[in-house]
């Protein structure tokens, strides 16, 4: 058992900057937990407050049903994965990976036979009596991952540790760790400003802006049905058209489009969200062609509509298109979202 609870916190750095005020969420065993957002959002001050790295003024935070608020780091049985590898230079790979277990008095058997464990699930098993300077920036953070798996903790805490390695190794990283979260069956918190990786890594996604949590749950849920226009706008490349119409009598016009607005509104004015890949490019004068963008199987089209609002469109047929054109659109299953316009949550 891993389950993390966070209960009621409030944390501030001084009197005019808080980050967080009577937060209160729970992350579940065994769970892969992302927590995303923009910089400043307070994503890493959580992680650090759950590693005990970082105090806060009021509230609890539980591991399984223990309170650990007070306890020191090393007290919380977990292990943390940061940005920088922090590797021993003058030490081996498996010294590295030995190190924290001899601080720990852990028998010497027992040690050769975790980091053996280890060092096979992470393939590091070859480069046991290198030193970091010989190693790759990959496998330099494979060891990374080793010595937090050797100490076989309830709660694995990861710290943007991709945010150093090119893109393609970030690729190949994001499917180890998957893996190995996979094989050990832990609870796995992971922070990260990058959506891809949250949604191709995590089960669920913690979305956070200015301290506040915009949506907190699975994948599919912050696609398919986003919380608000924030949430709607940071998840999918590139972000979800938002555009405001006037609603009359219970109908907005988009375009060449009329739609009926959700029954119930009450508001005159109506934010409508449209994702690029909803939307297929028709006869028409409605917007005027800004720019194409070829993607290889996929190109992105550019529109203006008279109001000077962009309207971007993922066109598979890569329609030939020339800047200037006017064009239509039509609405691909009517995969339309509604946002309220004073609030921009839901409808």
């Amino acid at each position: 058992m891993s389950k993390v609870t966070i209960d009621n916190v409030t944390k501030s750095y001084s009197r005019d900057t808080t980050i967080f005020t009577d937060l209160s969420l729970v992350f579940p065993d065994n769970e892969f937990i992302v927590i995303l957002g923009p910089s400043g959002c307070g994503k890493t001050t959580l992680l650090r407050m759950i590693a005990g790295l970082e105090d806060f003024d009021r509230g609890r935070i539980l591991i399984d049903e223990t309170d650990v608020s007070n306890m020191k780091p090393e007290q919380r049985d977990i292990a943390m994965v940061f940005q920088n590898y922090a590797l021993y230079p003058q030490k081996t790979v498996y010294q590295n990976m030995e190190f924290g277990l001899k601080m720990r008095k852990v028998p010497a058997e027992e040690r050769a036979e975790r980091i053996k464990n280890a060092s096979e699930i992470l393939g590091l098993d070859q480069l046991l009596d290198r030193y970091p300077k010989q190693l790759s920036g990959g496998q330099r953070q494979r060891v990374a991952l080793g010595r937090a798996l050797v100490r076989d903790p309830k709660l694995f805490l990861l710290d943007e540790p991709l945010s150093n390695l090119d893109a393609k190794l970030r690729i190949k990283m994001r499917s180890e760790i998957i893996q190995l979260y996979q094989r050990i069956g832990k609870t796995m918190i992971y922070v990260t400003h990058d959506q891809t990786e949250a949604m191709t890594m995590g089960t669920r996604i913690l979305l956070m802006n200015e301290g506040l949590i915009q949506q907190y749950d699975v994948p599919e849920k912050l696609y398919d049905e986003p919380a608000n226009i924030f949430v709607a706008q940071f998840i999918g490349s590139p972000q979800m058209n938002i555009v405001s119409e006037p609603v009359q009598n219970g109908k907005v016009k988009f375009g060449n489009i009329t739609l009926n607005v959700p029954e119930g509104y009450q508001g005159d004015r109506i934010h409508i969200g449209l994702r690029a890949e909803d939307l297929q490019i028709a006869d028409g004068e409605f917007y005027e062609v800004s720019h194409t963008e070829n993607l290889g199987n996929e190109q992105l089209i550019y529109l203006y509509d008279d109001q000077g609002e962009e309207i971007v469109v993922r066109d598979y047929e890569r329609t030939s298109l020339e800047p200037g054109q006017r064009v239509g659109l039509t609405l691909l299953d009517h995969k339309i979202h509604w946002f309220d316009h004073q609030t921009g949550e839901r409808v």
